[in-house]
């Protein structure tokens, strides 16, 4: 397949979006032209975002015991995998975290449960830890609390919550695949519901379940449905116990074709490389930030250890980065 360069150079210049024939077409490039690709993909970073680089930080809030059955997931009571398992955190120790977190580098804290989706008493406490966090540590704080209705995703705004979390995973076609006790249109609907709450959506998926370049772009073509100011990146890093434990690790040039692509496909969005990135980039993860990619998160995840923050700064620096103050 003859790829348009120069109809991608236009897109860039005009920081539009890609067509997503074109996107197509740009699936099996080789390592040389995969480069080329990767380079405007940055020159589009540039041109609509800047350096900055927005460092998130998150805190698992409530860890293990969901009920869900989520393929790729340490935290489902479906699976033995070790991940010990405890309520929601007092609110005063989420501050804690927060202070942590922003005197790592974060601007802004994300609050995680493992549940399908909160009860009132969980709400409550989400909604007391968000006003703490924005009101005595000052960080943009996000949330991730499973499936809502739109009652839940106000209170979250009326609490001060700037953005949620909800990952459509995957392509519709895929997510039998990956989930059976929730559907992917009930994902869908709680990402409507935040965006009609007047939260800020962020919504993505976890990469190198199985799904192939066709399942990857019907999976960008729904997100743009959805528009999320946010896409979060993650691959897939087998978690023993879990049924996706034996799966090999996507290749990283791979990965990095991924960052390109997406943020061709969203040119506003802020893409974040996010879980997995260590493991599956390896040595080429400052190439993800020169791919496309504006955002990282900052520290540990939720049932796996990321790197230091120290370390992350300095790549930044290093490629001539900065870090977001907002």
């Amino acid at each position: 397949m003859t790829v348009d360069w120069e109809l991608l150079e236009r897109c860039v210049q005009e920081s539009a979006p890609l067509d997503l024939a074109i996107a197509a077409q740009m699936t099996e490039l080789e390592p040389p032209e995969l480069l080329r690709l990767v380079a405007l993909a940055h020159e589009l970073r540039l041109r609509v975002h800047g350096s900055d680089t927005e460092l998130e930080a998150l805190v698992s809030a409530k860890t293990g015991g969901c009920p869900e059955d989520c393929r790729f997931c340490s935290q489902s009571v479906h699976y033995r995998t070790g991940v010990a398992p405890h309520p929601f955190l007092d609110p005063l120790e989420v501050v804690e975290r927060a202070k942590a977190a922003k005197a790592a580098g974060a601007r802004q804290f994300c609050i995680v449960a493992a549940v399908r989706g909160p009860s009132d008493g969980l709400l409550r406490s989400a909604c007391l830890a968000a006003r703490l966090v924005r009101n005595e540590v000052g960080l943009e704080v996000h949330c991730s609390l499973g499936i809502l209705d739109e009652r839940a995703a106000r209170m979250l705004a009326d609490a001060g919550v700037r953005r949620y979390n909800h990952n459509l995973e995957c392509a519709r076609s895929f997510f039998p695949q990956v989930v059976t006790t929730h559907t992917w249109e009930e994902r869908y609907e709680t990402c409507l519901a935040a965006k009609r709450a007047g939260l800020e959506l962020c919504s993505g998926g976890i990469f190198g379940m199985g799904e192939g370049w066709s399942e990857r772009l019907e999976f960008a073509e729904q997100l743009r449905s959805l528009e999320p100011v946010e896409i979060p990146i993650n691959f897939l890093d087998p978690r023993p116990g879990t049924p996706l434990g034996s799966r090999p690790l996507l290749q990283p040039l791979e990965a990095i074709h991924i960052v390109a692509l997406f943020r061709l496909l969203f040119p506003r969005a802020t893409i974040r490389v996010s879980g997995g990135r260590e493991r599956v980039l390896r040595d080429l993860q400052a190439l993800a930030l020169l791919a496309g990619a504006n955002g990282i998160v900052l520290g540990n995840y939720l049932t796996t250890q990321g790197r230091s923050a120290e370390a992350d700064l300095v790549m930044l620096r290093d490629l001539g980065l900065s870090a977001s103050l907002e």
